[in-house]
């Protein structure tokens, strides 16, 4: 899909209560899942086990970690959001909610949709709370429903 271009503040605060962008879907593979596991030291064998999986796991093959899944909105929203203004700085301010609903198979692909829940001023700057679904191709259930913080700076914070 191609990437939302929003032009600032003024044009983010119409979008409040609306879905905002859909990202393009990503595979999430083993080697993927075997990264996070060596970088978070989580090597539960329904992760990197494959064939442990096959032969004792209700989904028949490794999932995906839940924090995986919920670390790939970063990437997500900045492919599929931009803005045209030239803040002083933006940054991810951190969830109020995340709940995981089904898990990610290996092999699986996921896509995340952005809702802008509320758009307010802050010092220096704005917050937007943002409702983001990663859906699973093919299922009805979402892996992840986050509720995210987003801080767009105008001038540095103090």
């Amino acid at each position: 899909m191609p990437k939302r271009e929003i032009a600032g503040i003024a044009e983010l605060q119409t979008l409040t209560g609306q879905e905002v962008a859909v990202s393009d879907w990503l595979e999430i593979a083993q080697p993927r899942i075997d990264a996070f596991a060596e970088a978070t030291n989580d090597h539960q064998w329904i992760h990197v086990d494959t064939e442990r999986c096959k032969r004792e796991s209700p989904f028949g093959t490794t999932i995906a970690h839940g924090f995986l899944t919920l670390s790939l909105i970063s990437q997500f929203s900045y492919a599929t959001v931009g803005f045209r203004e030239n803040f002083a700085m933006s940054l991810n301010y951190g969830c109020n909610k995340v709940r995981f609903m089904s898990p990610v198979k290996c092999g699986s692909r996921i896509r995340a949709r952005f809702a802008l829940v509320e758009l307010t001023q802050i010092e220096g700057g704005w917050q937007g709370r943002w409702q983001v679904t990663i859906e699973i191709e093919g299922q009805q259930k979402p892996a992840c429903v986050a509720e995210t913080l987003g801080r767009y700076y105008t001038s540095p914070p103090k």
